[in-house]
């Protein structure tokens, strides 16, 4: 799968705007109640990263978790980054269901 042209990744970046783009990666910071909870979540992302073989850089400080999403092997964002991104919105969303 090859890199994204920057116009690209700002179009994909507008399906995901809580992400912000950082040179050749795009990251979020989520916060929740507590310790336990941002576990959860990075261990809900973790089986999701699993299944698509594509892993974030996962910084875990209480309770946030800040994700960076880039495709190593081909040296910069890709679709696998912004799809991924999507899927990790979508778990965040679980934790504040009315």
């Amino acid at each position: 799968m090859a890199p994204l042209t920057a116009k690209q990744a700002r179009l994909h970046l507008k399906a995901v705007p809580t992400w912000s783009k950082r040179a050749q990666t795009i990251q979020r910071t989520f916060k929740f109640e507590g310790f336990l909870k941002a576990i959860d979540f990075v261990n809900r992302v973790a089986r999701k990263a699993q299944k698509s073989n594509h892993h974030p850089d996962i910084d875990i400080r209480f309770n946030k978790v800040t994700l960076k999403l880039t495709t190593h092997d081909e040296g910069g964002l890709t679709e696998k980054d912004f799809s991924l991104a999507r899927q990790c919105d979508e778990v965040f969303s679980k934790y504040f269901t009315p």
